[in-house]
């Protein structure tokens, strides 16, 4: 099995190596480091071993990518994925379905070559691509209109090569709670006579009174009932206008999950996983700073570049740093390999599905590894 080392003061790449009997040149692959192979002390590394031969659980692993993903980056995560989430179609208030900008079938065609299967994400975006409740209340009430849109959809699944139906509807108004769990059930009773399945994202609830926009038009139980999966969307506790703090807290993650499986069987769920990180500027101030994106490969290099020590979050189980930039202080938090090991394990102890990665458009291969090392990866 592979292992985890947290660089110390002193490590090289060489000693590290040595210290393991593999060969530098693979760890520095696994971890995508670059020559001549710098290391942040506390960077945790994922240290090649002889593959897991042991029993291991069967997991279900979705990835959502956009149409303009790189070809290399798809290329080399579609072994890893049961399927592949594109990202996204629209449609209008009379149901008609809106393609992405950019054509999606390399990507269609490039999963089933590799194995895996694509599903097509259904989103409420307005122009400006934000999440508009006014369509999703015309669309679930509107019989006709919502006919229209399923009809154009698995006209479009059939010409594409879709496999399945991921709809991702945020900030639904309280009052459309029911309607938005029927429309759920209803593209689902169609779909399933095809021979396509639904799955359903979920805002993080950790209970079902729980007030907000977000969580208030979200019904874990009929929309469990009404789907085939639902993804627990476990992220962005951490987010681009808020403080910093990890993007997903593991003792924050397994309290939606400890609610989730009251309402919905452990057997429909799946976890949400960020593949990112944020990187702050200090002081924090609400309502004016805005926290930068950044892959968790990028965060590592960061962190190498201002010679910053990488430090690790006990509650949160997340990686963390600080540095400074042209006079200006900055607070990183990201994921590296024992944070993804954490919900793994949560996935484990749960008997949940599987998990679904927001998003697959950075490049992290030792998750990969990891994943693979761990799991059997349904396909």
């Amino acid at each position: 099995m592979m292992q985890i080392y947290v660089v110390r003061e002193g490590d090289n790449i060489d000693k590290i190596a040595a210290a393991f009997g593999v060969r530098a040149e693979e760890i520095a692959y696994d971890n995508q480091i670059l020559a001549p192979y710098p290391l942040a002390v506390g960077q945790a590394l994922l240290i090649p071993g002889q593959r897991n031969a042991g029993q291991k659980r069967a997991v279900h692993v979705n990835g959502y990518a956009y149409p303009y993903i790189q070809d290399q980056v798809l290329s080399e995560t579609l072994p890893y994925l049961t399927t592949l989430s594109v990202f996204s179609y629209g449609f209008t208030t009379s149901g008609n379905l809106v393609p992405p900008q950019t054509d999606d079938s390399h990507m269609i065609n490039e999963a089933w070559k590799q194995g895996t299967k694509p599903v097509l994400v259904l989103t409420p975006f307005d122009q400006t691509g934000m999440f508009n409740n006014y369509l999703i209340s015309e669309i679930t009430h509107d019989p006709a209109a919502q006919q229209n849109l399923i009809d154009q959809m698995f006209l479009t699944m059939e010409e594409k090569g879709f496999v399945g139906i991921d709809l991702d509807f945020e900030y639904i108004l309280p009052q459309d709670r029911v309607a938005y769990a029927d429309f759920v059930a209803n593209v689902r009773a169609q779909a399933a006579s095809r021979g396509y399945f639904v799955s359903v994202a979920l805002a993080p609830k950790t209970s079902a009174d729980q007030r907000g926009l977000l969580y208030e038009g979200k019904d874990y139980r009929l929309l469990g009932a009404a789907a085939d999966s639902v993804l627990l969307m476990t992220y962005e506790w951490g987010y681009t206008y808020g403080p910093p703090m990890a993007v997903a807290p593991v003792n924050k993650v397994r309290e939606v999950v400890e609610y989730a499986v009251t309402e919905i069987p452990r057997e429909k769920i799946d976890l949400g996983i960020p593949n990112y990180g944020y990187d702050w500027t200090l002081p924090f101030v609400q309502g004016a700073s805005r926290a930068r994106t950044i892959g968790n490969v990028e965060a590592v290099r960061i962190a190498i570049e201002h010679d910053a020590r990488i430090e690790f979050d006990q509650t949160a189980m997340s990686p963390f740093f600080h540095y400074e930039r042209d006079g200006v202080r900055h607070e990183v938090w990201f994921e590296d390999v024992r944070s993804m090991r954490e919900k793994f394990q949560l996935i484990t102890e749960y008997g949940l599905r599987g998990m679904g990665y927001w998003q697959i458009m950075r490049l992290f291969r030792a998750n990969w590894l990891l994943l693979d090392d761990i799991f059997e990866i349904i396909r």
